[in-house]
């Protein structure tokens, strides 16, 4: 028993797991980040063009 215990001490598997699983939390995380300023951004600009669109006289 004493034999197992010290085996799955040394083992390092379950670590690098847990490190690949924390990572792409983080990139995931970072694209939802990137994709909402994006979206709020480009939103803006939609409204800002349809603003000024709407106030051009279209027979000049």
């Amino acid at each position: 028993m004493i034999k197992f215990f010290k085996n799955f001490r040394k083992d390092e598997d379950g670590a690098v797991t847990v490190d690949w699983v924390v990572l792409t939390a983080a990139v995931a995380g970072l694209a939802v980040a990137a994709y909402t300023t994006i979206e709020t951004g480009a939103e803006t600009l939609t409204t800002q063009t349809n603003t000024f669109m709407g106030k051009q006289d279209p027979n000049l």
